[in-house]
């Protein structure tokens, strides 16, 4: 699940901290790091669960309107289509799911009230309430369900931003409304794999995508911490008639991290290494800053190759 793209991300945030707190030691940003990456993924875990807490809340309405029902003598017809959707099941019933979520008190009590607000929005959106007009829902159907709520419905949603904010107080996490929107498309990636078959033993995605991510991670850290002041000198040297004072902050950790990729791990193709930072500088740093981003590296890069310095595979295979 944590890719390389996650990875020098959190690493950006990691170091953002350590400079700016001053006090922090290379080992306190090494067990930052980590303790971010489990934060995403107890995130990812947590979004899988969020399922059956709207399932559930679903079937209590549908108990409660049945009471409502029988004591005012009306007649109702329950439409059972999504509490009994298998999918939803399929989650419920997964092992391994539900002992991650134990083990970790992963609790939706504080987010309920966005569960509530959330499932009021579902029943108003066209793909739900044609899925509940379908006579006999496929395996598939059921699948395409839940890839529309977290695919469309809970991007940007601004009731599960809410309440995951208050389950990360609860919780003691951190990074969780930050990496929102980039788990939805994990989970997403991970309901499609599913496969009828496979009931409650549906396999869910790994904390990372292979184990040469956390090494990666471990080693980019620790080596833009030891080289920062030679990296800041390679960025004064290619500022031409600009003030290395000037430059933002932001702007600052990324042309570290970024130089340290490029100088230090040569099976990753310097475009690659480029284009990424050039990447993140357009999420997290201003407007303009990845032209500036790109004008700098472009320089670090003339002058590494220059000094016979640089010794990345130029192209990417």
């Amino acid at each position: 699940m944590i890719n390389r793209t996650l990875v020098r991300t959190k690493i950006i945030q990691t170091l953002f901290a350590y400079y700016k707190d001053g006090d922090k030691t290379p080992l306190t940003a090494r067990k930052e790091l980590l303790s971010s990456f489990s934060s995403t993924y107890s995130l990812y875990m947590a979004l899988l669960a969020f399922a059956d807490e709207l399932v559930t809340y679903a079937e209590e309405q549908i108990t409660e309107n049945k009471q409502r029902a029988a004591v005012t003598h009306q007649e109702y017809t329950p439409n059972y289509r999504f509490v009994n959707n298998q999918v939803s099941r399929d989650l419920f019933n997964n092992r391994r799911l539900r002992n991650y979520i134990e083990e970790n008190h992963l609790r939706w009590d504080t987010g309920m009230n966005g569960v509530i607000a959330i499932y009021k929005q579902l029943l108003q959106e066209p793909f739900y309430q044609e899925y509940m007009q379908l006579d006999a829902p496929s395996y598939n159907d059921d699948k395409m369900l839940w890839r529309k709520i977290y695919g469309n419905l809970l991007i940007n949603n601004e009731h599960l931003h809410a309440a995951l904010e208050e389950m990360e107080v609860a919780l003691d996490h951190q990074g969780w409304t930050t990496d929102m929107d980039q788990i939805l498309t994990y989970i997403v990636k991970t309901i499609k794999q599913f496969k009828e078959e496979n009931g409650e033993d549906q396999p869910l995605l790994e904390m990372f995508a292979s184990k040469d991510e956390l090494a990666f991670a471990k080693d980019l850290l620790r080596l833009t911490i030891e080289h920062a002041e030679e990296y800041k000198e390679l960025i004064a040297q290619s500022l031409h008639n600009w003030d290395a004072e000037r430059i933002a902050y932001m702007d600052q950790i990324i042309l570290l991290v970024a130089i340290s990729e490029i100088v230090n791990f040569n099976d990753i193709a310097l475009e690659v290494s480029m284009n990424e930072y050039i990447e993140l500088s357009k999420e997290y740093s201003s407007d303009k800053s990845y032209q500036f981003i790109n004008g700098v590296l472009n320089n670090v890069v003339l002058e590494l190759k220059k000094n016979n310095t640089l010794f990345k595979i130029i192209k990417k295979q």
